[in-house]
């Protein structure tokens, strides 16, 4: 599901579930205990990066689709927690986009601390909207954060997905590559350059500039979980997400 490298301080841990990266609750897991991993390996610094064209594509609906209640609300809750990890990992994190990033793809990046996006006809946004699924007020307010509230609400009313230049013009990429290759290239430099500074400064520093986007999850129980699988079995959501597991079929 993953692959991890080490270079140097940096722990480089790269999606690799062929042939979207989309997560399923396997990938979920793997990816939360492979940064765990991470950290208490020694790593000064994370790189997470994607595939050819593909960062992750989101959540794999068509596996989602076959989980009971009680798995969804399972898989809610890795899911919630990996992206709590990330908000609180100690080290850096620099996410390197290598493609396309779509909703659950565009997730894992807004709890990073420093995403590189590879130009092209790449999209990134959080299109959730327009299969069904309202986003967790946790990830909204985490990209109000990151974006500011105005743009925050024009992205996520509509599920608008951007290109690279445009992610980069509203803040929602922290820099652009010319390739693939050249964004994990990026994104290994960067976590590298960042984990060569004083351990000790980096860490207490990014706990204040972070404890907002940390205290948002204050809130997430079990009771977020269950709601979010109350949604995942309405009407509207099911009907939304079975008619985008048939276009992807029919492509």
């Amino acid at each position: 599901m993953i692959k991890t490298e080490r270079k140097g301080d940096v722990a480089v841990i790269e999606l690799d579930r062929p042939p979207v990266n989309a997560l399923n609750p396997q990938l979920i897991q793997a990816l939360d205990q492979g940064l765990a991993d991470a950290v208490s390996d020694g790593a000064r610094g994370i790189a997470l990066v994607g595939g050819e064209k593909m960062f992750s594509a989101g959540l794999d609906v068509p596996v989602l689709l076959r989980l009971s209640r009680e798995e969804m609300t399972e898989f809610w809750s890795d899911f919630f927690g990996l992206i709590q990890r990330l908000a609180t990992c100690p080290v850096p994190i620099a996410a390197g986009l290598t493609g396309h990033s779509p909703a659950g793809g565009a997730v894992l990046a807004i709890f990073c601390d420093y995403r590189v996006m590879s130009r092209g006809e790449f999209r990134i946004g959080l299109n959730e909207v327009q299969v069904g699924l309202p986003v967790p007020d946790v990830i909204c307010l985490a990209l109000a954060r990151l974006v500011g509230a105005g743009t925050a609400n024009r992205l996520l009313a509509s599920g608008e997905m951007i290109l690279p230049e445009e992610a980069h013009r509203v803040g929602m990429v922290d820099a652009l590559a010319d390739d693939p290759a050249a964004t994990r290239a990026a994104a290994v430099e960067w976590a590298t350059q960042v984990a060569a500074l004083p351990p000790v400064a980096v860490a207490s520093t990014r706990r204040v500039v972070r404890a907002d986007l940390s205290a948002l999850f204050k809130d997430v129980d079990r009771e977020t979980c269950e709601a979010m699988s109350e949604v995942w079995f309405s009407d509207e959501t099911q009907a939304a997400m079975h008619a985008l597991v048939e276009r992807l079929a029919a492509k």
